[in-house]
């Protein structure tokens, strides 16, 4: 690997690092504010990044909770994604790239990256409906407004970690002929 390769590449892995922190903190608020709301209610107009709630929470509390757990839920699979990327930076033999665990470590994002594409799908769809019948939650959609694209790159990395999974074992069959 060149020096210039080398060099974006750990730059990439800081890169990563400091997404993760500002995710996990985005994730830990989201969590902290949800207990809040569970003990004092009146703590619901106020949560994490502005984001009121108060209106749903007085019409419907299972829409509330539903709402809230989309928006928990797709918190933290971010976190726990970047978290694999850096596990993956972190622990990968760059010259020698090609083992299960990369493959591992691929086909897993692959997954959480579609798996937080569906959930903010049907977070959107599920918000939509309830802007007709309820109140305006306009405010919650910058939670979820990016999932056609996360549908879209976990389909590319799926197609990616099947390609890579199957250099894998030609390479193990390689290397028992040698």
């Amino acid at each position: 690997m060149s020096k210039t390769n080398s060099f974006v590449f750990w730059g990439l892995y800081i890169v990563a690092w400091i997404i993760f922190v500002g995710l996990s903190i985005e994730a830990g608020g989201l969590l902290v504010n949800f207990i809040f709301s569970l003990c004092k209610p009146e703590f619901v107009q106020n949560l994490y990044q502005k984001l009121d709630l108060s209106a749903i929470y007085k019409e419907s509390r299972l829409a509330f909770f539903g709402i809230y757990s989309f928006i928990l839920s797709i918190s933290i699979l971010k976190a726990c994604l970047f978290y694999i990327v850096i596990r993956l930076m972190h622990q990968m033999d760059l010259s020698k790239p090609f083992n299960t665990f990369v493959s591992k470590q691929i086909s897993l994002i692959s997954y959480y990256t579609l798996i937080i594409g569906l959930l903010s799908y049907f977070a959107r769809q599920i918000t939509k409906s309830l802007m007709h019948h309820w109140v305006v939650l306009d405010n919650i959609n910058s939670f979820w407004e990016d999932s056609q694209a996360f549908i879209l790159m976990g389909a590319v990395i799926y197609i990616i970690a099947t390609i890579f999974k199957q250099g894998v074992v030609i390479q193990n069959e390689n290397d028992l002929t040698v």
